[in-house]
């Protein structure tokens, strides 16, 4: 016995090498059998739809794991591995990818990026999705937070693709998908974004249901008088160049001695009564010295300084009678600092100058004082102001049409008009005199039009 365990325990520590090199053999063999089962296996499925794929060889046994977007696809993807040449057995441990119920998918934008988030039904889609809103928003940061779900309705990617494209219109909102049932809200980025994204899910594909609330800007206008640059300028939307026309003559028509510079834009989206309540309020601006108009959808914000104490509370007073029921309005008017007191030869110069400038409208072969000439009868009323301790006359001069005695007795009520606009001002009545002149001092000829414009006029003379 002792014979036979000497015996052993001399041979049986060469049995070490031996299996080390049979190990590395079979190693040696087997590895590239695995590396090309795990190589044809994966080129038998690249063509089928998986998501989360995973292939593992031990011998000539596959493990296959993946998601599938239907079962058919699961089934043809298992059945082309178990067909691969060289595979034995084929551990299957495939499913379907999850089923979203509802199907949801959203596109956020806010003030950085967009984000899309929810489902997708494909991997391809998925990247489609991401490029045409990288494409669309060019530059803006686009965040993919979407996974991958089966359950989308017929045509999902067809809505989904003609909704990315709205989010460019967007200055921010959202955008959101359920099933069949798109909801939108959010503010547009321009006027008429609303109105165009509205025309937009018309091309929606058959089947989907839509609800839009995405709310336009603010339809803004503004004018701002500047006494110093001698400007009114007008900028932001008017409805079309027929109400911009129609303004700008306003404008034009109730501003004196100020360039109008029109910078308005043509766009849809205004409010109703739009063009005649702003009308309205540039009266309202063109009374004061110096100040800035808004109007903002239907809410319209008047501020500035007023030339007098009366004018201040006359406008305030005013200023919302001609707009329509459903418009608010918010006037900031304070009051102009009063210049110091003048005599007789300098407020006859300052009365010169600002006739110069524009001239008290009436109402044709009438003694009814044009609205238009509020402004400027403010100004008047602030050059006598300064001189209080005069006296003036007013004088009223008509062209030559008519009868002599008509145009004696329109001039002299024309000017018994604009004594009785100071007096309401706050004027002392016996500070001045109406004098009618007719026709009879023309500082024009009477053979145009432009001439008999000029001999229709208003004079102050300080006495």
């Amino acid at each position: 016995m002792q014979k036979v365990f000497r015996w052993a325990s001399k041979w049986w520590p060469g049995l070490i090498p031996l299996a080390v090199m049979w190990g590395i053999a079979a190693w040696t063999n087997t590895v590239p059998v695995e590396t090309d089962l795990s190589a044809r296996a994966a080129a038998a499925v690249k063509d089928t739809v998986l998501n989360r794929t995973r292939i593992t060889v031990a011998g000539r046994d596959v493990g296959f794991s993946a998601e599938a977007f239907s079962e058919e696809g699961r089934r043809a993807a298992v059945v082309a591995v178990e067909n691969v040449p060289g595979v034995r057995l084929v551990d299957d441990r495939t499913r379907l990818v999850p089923e979203a119920k509802p199907f949801v998918w959203n596109a956020e934008r806010d003030v950085v990026r967009v984000t899309l988030s929810g489902s997708a039904p494909l991997p391809a889609v998925k990247g489609r999705l991401v490029e045409a809103a990288r494409k669309d928003l060019g530059g803006v940061e686009v965040a993919d937070q979407m996974g991958l779900a089966r359950g989308a309705p017929p045509r999902f990617e067809a809505a989904a693709l003609l909704l990315v494209d709205q989010i460019g219109k967007l200055k921010d909102g959202k955008i959101s998908v359920s099933d069949n049932t798109i909801h939108l809200s959010g503010m547009a980025r321009e006027l008429g974004g609303r109105e165009a994204i509205a025309d937009a899910l018309k091309n929606l594909p058959e089947g989907f249901s839509v609800a839009n609330e995405i709310k336009a800007p603010p339809y803004v206008f503004q004018a701002n008088k500047d006494p110093v640059a001698a400007t009114v300028t007008l900028t932001g939307y008017v409805p079309d160049d027929r109400v911009r026309a129609a303004i700008a003559t306003a404008a034009a028509r109730k501003f004196f001695g100020e360039k109008i510079v029109d910078n308005l834009k043509a766009s849809i989206g205004a409010p109703a009564s739009f063009g005649g309540a702003v009308v309205a309020a540039l009266g309202a601006l063109s009374r004061l010295s110096t100040g800035t108009l808004v109007v903002s959808d239907r809410e319209v914000k008047l501020s500035g300084d007023a030339l007098y104490d009366g004018a201040a509370a006359d406008i305030r007073a005013g200023l919302g009678k001609d707009f329509p029921k459903t418009w608010q309005y918010k006037p900031e008017i304070t009051v102009k600092p009063a210049a110091g007191p003048v005599d007789g030869t300098v407020c006859q110069q300052l009365f010169a100058q600002v006739l110069t400038k524009g001239k008290i409208r009436f109402e044709t072969r009438r003694a009814n004082i044009d609205p238009d000439s509020a402004g400027l009868l403010d100004h008047l009323i602030e050059t006598a102001l300064r001189c209080p301790n005069t006296d003036i006359e007013v004088a009223g001069h008509t062209d030559s049409d008519g009868e002599d005695s008509f145009n004696q007795a329109l001039s002299e009520k024309r000017a018994q008009a604009v004594i009785d606009y100071l007096v309401k001002a706050g004027l002392p009545a016996g500070r001045f005199t109406a004098v009618g002149l007719g026709s009879t001092q023309p500082v024009a000829g009477n053979d145009t039009d432009e001439g008999k414009a000029q001999n229709r006029r208003i004079e102050f003379l300080v006495k």
